[in-house]
C-alpha cells in the first residue's frame, strides 16, 4: 500500500452512513434538533504524499487543539473529539441571580463528536508523526521511514 487511506472497519457501519447522507440531503436541515444529531458531519481531510511525508489537514472549524485527540494504534491512524455543544453566551455570562430561561428561535451551529480513521501505508513511520493547529486547520505530517525515501545513487567513473 503507497498512500494514507481511509480506514472503514465494518460493511454495515458504512451502509449507515450512507443512509444518514441521504437522509440528510432529502430532509435537510427542517429536521427536528434530536433527529438531526443523527447526521455526524465528518471534517473535511486532504492528503498530500511528498518524497519524505504524507501531510494530512482536516478542516476542524470552532475546535480549539484541546478538544481534539490523535492516536496511532498499530497502522491505524485516528484523529476524534468528543461531542461538546455551543455554550450560550447571554445566559453564561449573567450572575446566577439574573439566569433568564431562553430557548433557540434557530440554531445551525453544532459541534458533534466526529472519528477519522485512515490506515497508514507500510512505508509510514508512526513514531515520527507531527501536529500542527492553526485557525480550524488540523496539520499532520507523517513521515516515511528513511529505507522507503527515494534517495539518488551516484554513479562512480571506472
Amino acid at each position: 500500500m503507497k498512500a494514507v487511506t481511509l480506514y472503514r472497519p465494518a460493511v454495515l457501519e458504512n451502509a449507515f452512513h450512507d443512509l444518514d447522507r441521504y437522509m440528510e440531503s432529502f430532509f435537510g436541515e427542517s429536521l427536528p434538533a434530536p433527529a438531526a444529531r443523527m447526521f455526524v458531519r465528518l471534517p473535511a481531510v486532504d492528503i498530500q504524499e511528498n518524497s519524505n511525508a504524507y501531510i494530512l489537514e482536516a478542516e476542524l472549524p470552532g475546535y480549539d487543539e484541546k478538544s481534539i485527540q490523535i492516536h496511532v494504534d498499530g497502522g491505524t491512524l485516528t484523529i476524534e473529539s468528543k461531542k461538546e455543544e455551543y455554550p450560550s453566551k447571554e445566559i453564561s455570562e449573567k450572575p446566577e441571580t439574573e439566569k433568564k430561561e431562553s430557548a433557540y428561535v434557530m440554531r445551525e451551529r453544532r459541534r458533534a463528536s466526529f472519528s477519522r480513521s485512515f490506515k497508514l501505508p507500510e512505508n509510514a513511520d508512526p513514531e515520527q508523526i507531527a501536529a500542527g493547529f492553526k485557525n480550524g486547520l488540523l496539520s499532520l505530517e507523517i513521515k516515511k521511514r528513511p529505507e522507503a525515501q527515494k534517495r539518488m545513487i551516484q554513479i562512480e567513473k571506472r
